[in-house]
Protein backbone atom coordinates (compact mmCIF):
# COMPACT_ATOMS: atom_id res chain seq x y z
CA UNK A 1 0.00 0.00 0.00
CA UNK A 2 1.48 3.38 -1.04
CA UNK A 3 2.97 4.63 2.38
CA UNK A 4 5.51 7.52 3.88
CA UNK A 5 8.29 4.75 3.08
CA UNK A 6 9.88 6.95 0.57
CA UNK A 7 10.36 9.94 2.48
CA UNK A 8 11.63 7.77 5.46
CA UNK A 9 14.07 5.89 3.20
CA UNK A 10 15.09 8.78 0.90
CA UNK A 11 16.33 11.99 1.16
CA UNK A 12 13.44 14.91 1.14
CA UNK A 13 13.30 16.44 -2.15
CA UNK A 14 11.79 19.70 -1.77
CA UNK A 15 9.27 20.35 -5.05
CA UNK A 16 6.86 22.85 -5.52
CA UNK A 17 4.86 23.54 -2.67
CA UNK A 18 5.48 19.61 -1.68
CA UNK A 19 8.22 18.14 0.45
CA UNK A 20 8.40 14.42 -0.55
CA UNK A 21 4.85 13.95 -0.80
CA UNK A 22 3.25 15.63 1.49
CA UNK A 23 1.98 19.26 0.61
CA UNK A 24 3.71 22.47 2.64
CA UNK A 25 0.58 23.83 3.06
CA UNK A 26 -0.33 20.81 5.25
CA UNK A 27 3.39 20.69 7.17
CA UNK A 28 2.18 24.54 7.92
CA UNK A 29 -1.16 23.62 9.71
CA UNK A 30 0.60 21.00 11.58
CA UNK A 31 3.21 23.51 12.71
CA UNK A 32 0.27 26.16 13.47
CA UNK A 33 -1.03 23.38 16.03
CA UNK A 34 2.39 22.45 17.05
CA UNK A 35 3.78 25.92 17.47
CA UNK A 36 5.91 25.17 20.69
CA UNK A 37 8.05 22.95 18.44
CA UNK A 38 8.44 25.98 15.51
CA UNK A 39 11.90 26.73 15.22
CA UNK A 40 14.09 29.68 13.35
CA UNK A 41 15.97 28.10 11.19
CA UNK A 42 16.84 31.34 9.11
CA UNK A 43 14.52 33.73 6.57
CA UNK A 44 14.17 33.28 2.51
CA UNK A 45 12.18 34.86 0.26
CA UNK A 46 9.51 32.97 -0.39
CA UNK A 47 5.34 33.71 -1.89
CA UNK A 48 2.50 33.26 0.12
CA UNK A 49 -0.61 31.78 -0.38
CA UNK A 50 -3.94 34.00 0.68
CA UNK A 51 -6.40 32.21 3.07
CA UNK A 52 -6.56 28.71 1.42
CA UNK A 53 -8.58 26.22 2.90
CA UNK A 54 -10.23 27.85 5.73
CA UNK A 55 -7.06 28.92 7.61
CA UNK A 56 -9.48 31.49 9.13
CA UNK A 57 -11.04 29.39 10.91
CA UNK A 58 -7.92 27.65 11.96
CA UNK A 59 -6.09 30.83 13.17
CA UNK A 60 -9.70 31.75 14.94
CA UNK A 61 -9.32 28.50 16.65
CA UNK A 62 -5.73 28.59 18.04
CA UNK A 63 -6.43 32.15 19.26
CA UNK A 64 -9.38 31.70 21.01
CA UNK A 65 -8.12 28.61 22.96
CA UNK A 66 -4.98 30.24 23.91
CA UNK A 67 -6.64 33.48 25.08
CA UNK A 68 -8.82 31.12 27.00
CA UNK A 69 -5.93 29.76 28.86
CA UNK A 70 -4.83 33.41 29.51
CA UNK A 71 -7.86 34.27 30.84
CA UNK A 72 -8.03 31.37 33.39
CA UNK A 73 -4.60 32.73 34.47
CA UNK A 74 -5.42 36.26 33.41
CA UNK A 75 -4.20 38.54 31.42
CA UNK A 76 -0.55 39.76 31.47
CA UNK A 77 -0.34 43.32 33.20
CA UNK A 78 1.87 46.04 31.92
CA UNK A 79 2.96 50.24 32.59
CA UNK A 80 1.38 52.70 30.92
CA UNK A 81 2.66 56.48 31.14
CA UNK A 82 -0.20 58.60 32.06
CA UNK A 83 -0.32 62.48 32.91
CA UNK A 84 -3.31 63.47 35.21
CA UNK A 85 -3.98 66.17 37.64
CA UNK A 86 -4.67 64.63 41.20
CA UNK A 87 -4.79 65.99 44.52
CA UNK A 88 -1.19 63.81 45.75
CA UNK A 89 2.18 63.57 44.73
CA UNK A 90 2.86 60.41 42.10
CA UNK A 91 5.84 59.81 39.96
CA UNK A 92 7.63 62.74 38.85
CA UNK A 93 5.85 66.02 38.94
CA UNK A 94 4.97 68.55 35.95
CA UNK A 95 6.14 71.58 37.91
CA UNK A 96 5.83 74.01 34.53
CA UNK A 97 1.82 72.36 34.34
CA UNK A 98 1.51 72.48 37.70
CA UNK A 99 2.73 76.17 38.20
CA UNK A 100 0.92 77.72 34.87
CA UNK A 101 -2.33 76.23 35.83
CA UNK A 102 -2.17 77.17 39.64
CA UNK A 103 -2.95 74.07 40.70
CA UNK A 104 -1.04 74.28 44.17
CA UNK A 105 -4.06 76.91 45.70
CA UNK A 106 -6.64 74.09 44.42
CA UNK A 107 -4.43 71.84 46.65
CA UNK A 108 -3.88 70.24 43.25
CA UNK A 109 -0.85 68.76 41.22
CA UNK A 110 0.09 67.50 37.75
CA UNK A 111 1.95 64.59 37.79
CA UNK A 112 3.49 61.88 35.06
CA UNK A 113 3.44 58.21 36.33
CA UNK A 114 3.21 54.60 35.18
CA UNK A 115 0.12 52.81 36.13
CA UNK A 116 -0.22 48.76 35.86
CA UNK A 117 -2.88 48.38 33.68
CA UNK A 118 -4.10 44.78 31.39
CA UNK A 119 -5.01 47.78 28.53
CA UNK A 120 -1.46 47.15 27.07
CA UNK A 121 -0.86 47.31 23.17
CA UNK A 122 -0.10 43.74 23.51
CA UNK A 123 -3.70 42.80 24.77
CA UNK A 124 -5.07 45.61 22.18
CA UNK A 125 -3.53 43.93 19.23
CA UNK A 126 -5.04 40.69 20.47
CA UNK A 127 -8.56 42.14 20.94
CA UNK A 128 -7.94 43.73 18.00
CA UNK A 129 -7.59 40.31 15.82
CA UNK A 130 -10.38 38.39 17.80
CA UNK A 131 -12.79 41.27 15.81
CA UNK A 132 -10.72 41.04 12.62
CA UNK A 133 -11.25 36.80 12.40
CA UNK A 134 -14.80 37.16 14.11
CA UNK A 135 -16.00 38.76 10.30
CA UNK A 136 -13.94 36.34 8.13
CA UNK A 137 -14.59 32.91 9.96
CA UNK A 138 -17.30 30.69 8.18
CA UNK A 139 -18.14 28.93 10.83
CA UNK A 140 -21.25 31.09 12.61
CA UNK A 141 -20.53 29.61 16.55
CA UNK A 142 -16.62 29.96 16.03
CA UNK A 143 -17.40 33.63 14.82
CA UNK A 144 -19.39 34.15 18.09
CA UNK A 145 -16.65 32.40 20.24
CA UNK A 146 -14.57 35.59 19.24
CA UNK A 147 -17.13 37.74 19.88
CA UNK A 148 -18.02 36.51 23.46
CA UNK A 149 -14.14 36.97 23.86
CA UNK A 150 -13.84 40.39 22.78
CA UNK A 151 -16.44 41.39 24.72
CA UNK A 152 -14.52 39.55 28.15
CA UNK A 153 -11.85 41.57 27.31
CA UNK A 154 -13.42 44.56 27.16
CA UNK A 155 -14.93 44.20 30.16
CA UNK A 156 -11.56 43.22 32.32
CA UNK A 157 -10.67 47.00 30.83
CA UNK A 158 -8.99 46.02 27.44
CA UNK A 159 -9.78 49.00 24.63
CA UNK A 160 -10.91 48.71 21.29
CA UNK A 161 -8.76 49.13 18.43
CA UNK A 162 -5.21 48.16 16.96
CA UNK A 163 -2.35 50.03 18.62
CA UNK A 164 -0.40 52.18 16.29
CA UNK A 165 3.02 50.58 15.29
CA UNK A 166 2.88 47.34 17.28
CA UNK A 167 4.32 44.83 15.80
CA UNK A 168 4.59 40.72 17.52
CA UNK A 169 8.62 40.97 16.51
CA UNK A 170 9.13 44.03 18.82
CA UNK A 171 7.66 42.00 22.12
CA UNK A 172 10.17 40.76 24.56
CA UNK A 173 8.51 38.47 26.77
CA UNK A 174 9.38 37.64 30.47
CA UNK A 175 9.43 34.30 32.35
CA UNK A 176 6.19 35.53 34.18
CA UNK A 177 4.39 36.56 30.50
CA UNK A 178 5.80 33.40 28.40
CA UNK A 179 2.31 31.62 27.97
CA UNK A 180 1.66 34.83 25.45
CA UNK A 181 3.85 33.75 23.60
CA UNK A 182 1.47 31.87 21.31
CA UNK A 183 -1.57 34.47 21.49
CA UNK A 184 0.86 36.90 20.21
CA UNK A 185 1.69 34.59 16.99
CA UNK A 186 -1.89 33.54 16.91
CA UNK A 187 -2.83 37.32 16.52
CA UNK A 188 -0.30 38.01 13.99
CA UNK A 189 -1.43 35.41 11.91
CA UNK A 190 -5.12 36.85 11.74
CA UNK A 191 -3.51 39.91 10.42
CA UNK A 192 -1.81 38.59 7.74
CA UNK A 193 -3.94 35.39 6.39
CA UNK A 194 -1.45 33.29 4.46
CA UNK A 195 0.88 30.49 4.49
CA UNK A 196 4.03 30.08 3.02
CA UNK A 197 4.46 27.88 -0.22
CA UNK A 198 7.69 26.84 -1.59
CA UNK A 199 7.75 29.54 -4.43
CA UNK A 200 10.22 32.08 -4.11
CA UNK A 201 8.70 35.64 -3.60
CA UNK A 202 8.94 38.63 -1.92
CA UNK A 203 8.18 37.61 1.79
CA UNK A 204 10.84 37.07 4.17
CA UNK A 205 9.82 34.26 6.52
CA UNK A 206 11.29 31.05 8.44
CA UNK A 207 11.25 27.62 6.61
CA UNK A 208 10.24 24.46 8.33
CA UNK A 209 12.62 21.63 8.75
CA UNK A 210 13.09 19.10 6.35
CA UNK A 211 15.21 16.61 8.44
CA UNK A 212 13.01 13.24 9.16
CA UNK A 213 13.23 13.56 12.95
CA UNK A 214 11.75 16.73 13.10
CA UNK A 215 9.11 15.66 10.67
CA UNK A 216 8.63 12.89 13.18
CA UNK A 217 8.21 14.88 16.16
CA UNK A 218 5.96 17.69 14.28
CA UNK A 219 3.81 15.26 13.69
CA UNK A 220 3.44 13.78 16.76
CA UNK A 221 3.05 17.55 18.50
CA UNK A 222 0.63 18.51 15.39
CA UNK A 223 -2.09 15.94 16.64
CA UNK A 224 -1.33 16.62 20.24
CA UNK A 225 -1.98 20.31 19.33
CA UNK A 226 -5.01 19.49 16.85
CA UNK A 227 -6.81 17.56 19.61
CA UNK A 228 -6.52 20.14 22.31
CA UNK A 229 -7.65 23.02 20.32
CA UNK A 230 -10.52 21.34 18.01
CA UNK A 231 -12.14 19.54 21.25
CA UNK A 232 -14.52 21.07 23.50
CA UNK A 233 -12.25 21.82 27.33
CA UNK A 234 -15.76 20.90 29.06
CA UNK A 235 -15.76 16.91 27.82
CA UNK A 236 -12.27 16.14 27.15
CA UNK A 237 -9.00 16.36 28.72
CA UNK A 238 -6.03 16.19 26.46
CA UNK A 239 -2.52 15.09 28.00
CA UNK A 240 0.45 14.74 25.95
CA UNK A 241 3.82 13.16 26.80
CA UNK A 242 1.98 12.05 29.69
CA UNK A 243 4.77 9.34 31.63
CA UNK A 244 3.13 5.98 32.87
CA UNK A 245 4.14 4.06 36.02
CA UNK A 246 4.49 0.05 35.67
CA UNK A 247 2.05 -1.04 39.17
CA UNK A 248 4.41 -2.73 40.76
CA UNK A 249 4.03 -5.17 43.63
CA UNK A 250 7.79 -5.44 44.73
CA UNK A 251 10.87 -4.96 43.84
CA UNK A 252 15.30 -5.42 43.93
CA UNK A 253 17.02 -2.73 44.85
CA UNK A 254 18.61 -1.85 41.57
CA UNK A 255 16.16 -2.43 39.15
CA UNK A 256 14.58 1.30 39.13
CA UNK A 257 18.10 1.76 37.34
CA UNK A 258 17.36 -0.30 34.03
CA UNK A 259 13.46 -0.91 34.19
CA UNK A 260 12.03 0.48 30.71
CA UNK A 261 10.10 3.86 31.33
CA UNK A 262 6.86 4.34 29.66
CA UNK A 263 6.16 7.76 27.80
CA UNK A 264 2.40 8.18 26.18
CA UNK A 265 2.61 10.51 22.95
CA UNK A 266 -1.40 11.42 23.49
CA UNK A 267 -4.01 10.46 26.04
CA UNK A 268 -7.51 11.93 25.07
CA UNK A 269 -10.40 11.33 28.06
CA UNK A 270 -13.72 11.92 28.28
CA UNK A 271 -15.51 11.10 31.87
CA UNK A 272 -19.00 11.71 30.49
CA UNK A 273 -18.20 9.36 27.71
CA UNK A 274 -16.62 7.26 29.79
CA UNK A 275 -14.07 7.34 27.06
CA UNK A 276 -10.08 7.16 27.86
CA UNK A 277 -8.40 6.73 24.20
CA UNK A 278 -4.04 6.57 24.10
CA UNK A 279 -2.75 7.35 21.29
CA UNK A 280 0.81 6.93 20.09
CA UNK A 281 2.21 8.39 16.74
CA UNK A 282 4.36 6.85 14.23
CA UNK A 283 5.78 8.43 11.24
CA UNK A 284 6.03 5.60 9.19
CA UNK A 285 4.06 2.85 7.18
CA UNK A 286 1.47 1.42 9.25
CA UNK A 287 2.73 -2.19 7.80
CA UNK A 288 5.79 -4.20 6.70
CA UNK A 289 6.36 -6.81 4.51
CA UNK A 290 5.75 -9.94 6.38
CA UNK A 291 7.62 -12.75 6.66
CA UNK A 292 4.63 -15.16 5.32
CA UNK A 293 2.37 -12.65 4.31
CA UNK A 294 2.70 -9.17 1.72
CA UNK A 295 1.65 -7.21 4.24
CA UNK A 296 1.90 -7.24 8.35
CA UNK A 297 0.78 -4.78 11.22
CA UNK A 298 4.86 -4.20 13.13
CA UNK A 299 4.36 -6.19 16.54
CA UNK A 300 7.25 -3.77 18.42
CA UNK A 301 4.44 -0.76 17.97
CA UNK A 302 1.22 -3.30 18.92
CA UNK A 303 3.34 -4.70 21.86
CA UNK A 304 4.06 -1.27 23.29
CA UNK A 305 0.45 -0.08 23.26
CA UNK A 306 -0.57 -2.87 24.27
CA UNK A 307 1.65 -2.58 27.16
CA UNK A 308 0.56 1.03 27.54
CA UNK A 309 -3.17 -0.52 28.08
CA UNK A 310 -2.51 -3.02 30.39
CA UNK A 311 -0.04 -1.93 32.46
CA UNK A 312 -2.24 0.57 33.88
CA UNK A 313 -5.63 -1.14 34.76
CA UNK A 314 -5.76 -0.64 38.70
CA UNK A 315 -8.75 -0.76 40.89
CA UNK A 316 -10.83 1.79 41.57
CA UNK A 317 -9.87 3.44 37.74
CA UNK A 318 -12.99 2.46 35.93
CA UNK A 319 -11.36 4.07 32.53
CA UNK A 320 -8.36 1.75 32.93
CA UNK A 321 -10.08 -1.12 32.35
CA UNK A 322 -11.98 -0.38 29.24
CA UNK A 323 -9.25 2.04 27.83
CA UNK A 324 -8.37 2.01 23.90
CA UNK A 325 -5.29 2.29 21.87
CA UNK A 326 -4.36 3.50 18.44
CA UNK A 327 -1.78 3.36 16.89
CA UNK A 328 -1.88 6.88 14.36
CA UNK A 329 0.29 6.97 11.15
CA UNK A 330 0.97 9.46 8.55
CA UNK A 331 0.07 8.34 4.74
CA UNK A 332 -0.19 9.40 1.22
CA UNK A 333 -3.78 9.19 -0.69
CA UNK A 334 -4.66 5.59 1.29
CA UNK A 335 -6.62 5.81 4.45
CA UNK A 336 -6.63 2.31 6.58
CA UNK A 337 -8.74 1.72 9.96
CA UNK A 338 -8.39 -1.64 11.11
CA UNK A 339 -9.11 -2.38 15.28
CA UNK A 340 -9.11 -5.79 17.13
CA UNK A 341 -10.18 -6.53 20.84
CA UNK A 342 -7.64 -8.16 23.52
CA UNK A 343 -8.29 -8.76 26.56
CA UNK A 344 -11.10 -6.41 26.87
CA UNK A 345 -8.67 -3.31 25.44
CA UNK A 346 -9.68 -1.96 21.81
CA UNK A 347 -6.41 -1.48 20.04
CA UNK A 348 -6.81 0.71 16.42
CA UNK A 349 -4.53 0.61 13.89
CA UNK A 350 -5.19 3.84 11.90
CA UNK A 351 -4.13 6.36 8.95
CA UNK A 352 -4.49 10.22 8.29
CA UNK A 353 -3.65 11.00 4.58
CA UNK A 354 -1.61 13.86 4.68
CA UNK A 355 -1.67 14.72 0.57
CA UNK A 356 -5.74 14.96 1.36
CA UNK A 357 -6.98 18.73 2.18
CA UNK A 358 -7.08 20.42 5.24
CA UNK A 359 -10.51 20.11 6.25
CA UNK A 360 -10.69 16.53 5.11
CA UNK A 361 -7.59 16.11 7.95
CA UNK A 362 -9.47 17.41 10.11
CA UNK A 363 -12.84 15.76 9.68
CA UNK A 364 -10.95 12.39 9.77
CA UNK A 365 -8.92 13.05 12.94
CA UNK A 366 -12.41 13.80 14.80
CA UNK A 367 -13.96 10.93 13.20
CA UNK A 368 -11.03 8.50 14.36
CA UNK A 369 -11.90 9.25 17.97
CA UNK A 370 -15.90 9.13 17.11
CA UNK A 371 -16.91 13.08 17.29
CA UNK A 372 -18.85 14.53 15.20
CA UNK A 373 -17.08 17.00 12.76
CA UNK A 374 -19.30 20.46 12.60
CA UNK A 375 -18.71 23.06 10.08
CA UNK A 376 -21.47 25.25 11.66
Amino acid sequence: MPSLAQIEDESIVAGNRYIGKIPVRNLWLLILYASDLYRQLGHDKISVEDNPEQIADLVAEILCHQIERRLMRNLSFGYQNKVAVIGRVRGRIDALYTERHRLLDRGKVCCRFEELTVDTPRNRYVRSALETLAKLVQRKKLSHRCRSLSLSLDRLGVSQGKPHAYTASSERLGRNDAEDKKMIAAAELAFNLALPSEDKGDKHLAMPDKEIRWLRKLFEKGIAGFYSVALDSSDWTVSAGKWLRWQIDDQSAGIERILPSMQTDIILENPINSCRIVIDTKFNSVTTPGQYRKESLRSGYMYQIYAYLLSQEKLGDLLSKQSSGMLLHPSIDVELDEAVIIQGHEIRFCTVNLGDSAVRIRERLLRLIGVEYNNG
